[in-house]
């Protein structure tokens, strides 16, 4: 190879690495900002969970509160004893 086409080899090569860095640059951001929205979903589900959770026991604790209140038929005495 002469000189010359080393040269323009070596530019070539060099173009064309720069073009791959520059692609994966630009998908390394793309999938930086898909981590980062689905950080911020989880976040979001994980707080409705945790409300979610805390309804479920409020309500479960107030079914038992009522089933405590109110007597039981099977806890009832007929009226002939």
């Amino acid at each position: 190879m002469s000189p010359d086409q080393t040269s323009a080899w070596l530019l070539s090569r060099l173009e064309t690495l720069e073009s791959r860095i520059a692609h994966q640059e630009h998908w390394l951001d793309t999938l930086d900002e898909a981590v980062a929205a689905q950080e911020k979903r989880l976040t979001h589900l994980e707080r409705i969970n945790s409300v979610m959770q805390q309804k479920l026991r409020d309500q479960q604790q107030a079914l038992l509160d009522v089933d405590m209140a109110s007597p039981r038929p099977e806890d009832e005495v007929p009226p002939h004893y």
